[in-house]
């Protein structure tokens, strides 16, 4: 008898433990997989119930819960909402959460696995949960002035501190007002996101960082300069000088942008091409470097990573293999034929030759503050890489400088400050048929960097093919610029 007994205790005890072991596995291990699943509609409904944190510009709400009389106790209302947009993103009933929302949204909801014991205080005391506050690097005169010099242009820009990584301003147009898809009315906002979702302007995508990526156009040519540099060539490098060049095993020719040949010589040097944004000469460069050594400076400025953030997941720039075809690696090499590339990776490049060719990692989030005001994490600056060396960035500077000073980015000169900058003018579509797509990335003070910012114009500004970087990128980084250097 107790010989059966000893079995079934057995049994039983191992019954219990496979239970424990299973509960502990789901409540514990499994709790981030559980949270995020798209089917807890327990987690949905309860993060509607929680007095969501705020996001912070300079200590003031871009983004707060408010309480309401529903089911869902509190509303997201968003301050100046279409100027924040690519940054805060939405937070909505049925769409989900993009931007800051989404990326922070178990800080700002509470429920992060480290938030554990407040959610249990909570509790015990009867007070109502609260999420952690979320405090931003914009700085808010510079995403005005961003907004306001990017008008009613479609495109973006983005501006951050070389020597920090902080961003300053990010901004993408069009835009949309959080507010509309913030509401409980279900059916009005299902209706409004599909509207927003289907619109030609493509509002809902942050083109700062994400979305459909353009070709640089002649900005790439300071990752090619880099790459030439650091390759044994100088400045002063030359290369024959034709009015067009025959890409190579094809019966097409390339024109520089403004037709003729590179400043009127019979050689051009990489000094002169990249001062008046000369195509043939780097196309040759490019040609002469070879696609890995280019394709090895891309990436240590931040092409194809797939990991990036800040925190929300940056769609990867792209210089794409080109699979030893020369005609190919002539066109890439003055940011043509399949180069792709956002406005936060062409800073990133301007940033880390401002920064003595160290790259800091671009960030939004500055802190996080719990519900008891305590600091719960502060953001400290994070180093990238090496993008390139000191001796290489103070020359890239001196020739980035030259650009402004004297030649195709001349509309970024700002009185009395030394500006280091690069334009471009991208071709788009099957045989240059559709709008330029138009560039300008940069830094200043020369001397002290305090801002690396890029700007992209998408549709040619609206004017088709009328238009150039220095036209209409130029002016408005130089507006941004200005901003940084009044504070």
């Amino acid at each position: 008898m107790n010989k059966e007994l000893r079995r079934v205790s057995i049994v039983v005890l191992i019954m219990f433990l496979a239970l424990f072991g299973s509960a502990t596995i789901i409540q514990v291990f499994q709790q981030p997989n559980l949270k995020a699943d798209p089917r807890n509609v327990r987690e949905f409904y309860a993060s509607f119930q929680t007095q969501r944190g705020a996001i912070l510009v300079d200590g003031t709400p871009i983004a707060q819960s408010v309480p309401v009389n529903d089911a869902y106790k509190y509303q997201r209302l968003y301050a100046d909402g279409p100027l924040y947009s690519a940054v805060t993103g939405y937070f909505t009933l049925n769409q989900g959460s993009t931007g800051i929302e989404g990326a922070e949204n178990q800080e700002l909801s509470g429920t992060g696995s480290d938030q554990f014991f407040d959610q249990v205080n909570a509790i015990i005391t009867g007070k109502e949960p609260e999420g952690a506050s979320v405090s931003l690097t914009i700085d808010p005169k510079v995403q005005k002035a961003a907004w306001d010099a990017l008008g009613d242009y479609t495109g973006a820009v983005v501006a951050f501190e070389p020597k920090t990584g902080a961003i300053l301003a990010m901004v993408s147009k069009p835009t949309f007002d959080p507010n509309v898809l913030a509401g409980h009315d279900t059916k009005k906002v299902i209706a409004t996101y599909d509207q927003l979702l289907h619109d030609s302007g493509d509002p809902l995508i942050n083109r700062a960082i994400a979305g459909r990526l353009d070709p640089p156009g002649s900005t790439f040519k300071l990752v090619v300069a880099s790459a030439a540099l650091a390759n044994g060539y100088t400045p002063d490098s030359t290369f024959p000088n034709p009015p067009r060049l025959q890409l190579s095993g094809t019966n097409t020719y390339i024109t520089n942008s403004e037709g003729g040949s590179c400043g009127g010589a019979d050689t051009a040097s990489i000094k002169t091409a990249l001062q008046y944004s000369c195509n043939i000469p780097f196309a040759q460069l490019g040609k002469d470097l070879g696609y890995d050594k280019v394709a090895t400076q891309a990436k240590a400025f931040g092409f194809g990573d797939k990991n990036l953030t800040v925190p929300m997941p940056v769609t990867p720039s792209v210089y794409p293999s080109t699979n030893g075809d020369p005609a190919r690696q002539e066109l890439s090499s003055f940011g043509q034929g399949d180069d792709r590339a956002s406005p936060l990776q062409m800073a990133m490049i301007s940033a880390a030759i401002a920064n003595g060719g160290e790259l800091m990692r671009p960030n939004l989030v500055k802190s996080i503050t719990n519900p008891d005001l305590t600091t719960k994490q502060d953001f400290a600056p994070e180093r990238y890489g090496q993008a390139v060396s000191p001796d290489i960035a103070a020359t890239m500077t001196q020739l980035m400088v030259n650009n402004v000073d004297n030649g195709a980015a001349s509309n970024a000169r700002i009185s009395g400050v030394q500006v280091a900058g690069k334009t471009g003018t991208a071709q788009n579509g099957a045989n240059n048929q559709l709008p330029y797509t138009l560039w300008f990335t940069g830094f200043a003070p020369a001397d002290d960097p305090q801002v690396a910012v890029a700007v992209v114009v998408q549709n040619g500004g609206g004017i088709g093919k009328a238009g150039f970087g220095n036209t209409l990128a130029a002016p408005i980084a130089k507006k941004v610029i200005e901003a940084v250097l009044s504070r």
